[in-house]
């Protein structure tokens, strides 16, 4: 009977920090979301989406600001983006399907940089999402010609890019902190040469439609 509670509790903090993570999620996306749509987009009930976004305020993640015509503006407070990222992670270390998802996204973003001309990528983060990214590409005519360490110093990965030769583009392939290595990698190469998959919800206004939501 323990082991049957400790194994619900586990389910239902999994179910909780995914809607938390939907929610930050949206936020980002679009900081004059409703309430009514969080819950649509989500599909949760209109209440629960009201609790998860005073929660949210309440915690320090969100902040809310109010504009003319009685309506509200939501954005991510520096903790948020910490705790987005966490919550990201998390997901995806323990989601059954990363691999089925990985292997989709990534064949996406090869051949949208191939269509681009972009057939030298070269890998930001190093670990699963790297070797499962490195696998993908030997499908496709890209080549993976480095895999480098993520960072959020521009000028350290703009020496670590160097050190490989002639690069066409970055994928970013952090699991943790893959916003910071994302805005490192568009410093260093112009947006539409730097590609991240869905699943690390690092939003770029540059990709191609075929990578759009």
């Amino acid at each position: 009977m323990a082991a049957a509670t400790e194994i619900d509790s586990e389910a239902e903090n999994k179910a909780e920090n995914k809607i938390l993570l939907g929610v930050l999620d949206l936020v980002e996306r679009d900081p004059a979301l409703t309430q009514r749509s969080v819950a649509r987009d989500l599909g949760i009930a209109l209440g629960l989406a009201n609790a998860y976004l005073k929660r949210c305020i309440q915690k320090g993640l969100v902040k809310v600001s109010q504009v003319p015509r009685r309506r509200y503006v939501y954005y991510l407070t520096p903790l948020g983006f910490t705790e987005k990222s966490r919550l990201t992670a998390s997901y995806l270390v323990y989601s059954f399907s990363l691999f089925r998802q990985a292997q989709a996204q990534f064949a996406k973003i090869f051949v949208a940089a191939a269509r681009r001309g972009q057939r030298r990528l070269v890998l930001v983060g190093e670990g699963d999402l790297a070797e499962i990214a490195s696998l993908v590409a030997g499908k496709h005519a890209i080549e993976i010609c480095g895999i480098i360490p993520a960072t959020h110093n521009s000028t350290q990965l703009a020496a670590a890019v160097e050190s490989i030769g002639k690069v066409d583009g970055l994928v970013v392939t952090a699991m943790l902190a893959p916003r910071e290595a994302f805005e490192a990698a568009t410093k260093l190469l112009s947006a539409d040469r730097v590609y991240a998959p869905d699943m690390l919800r690092v939003h770029s206004p540059a990709q191609p439609p075929e990578l759009a939501r």
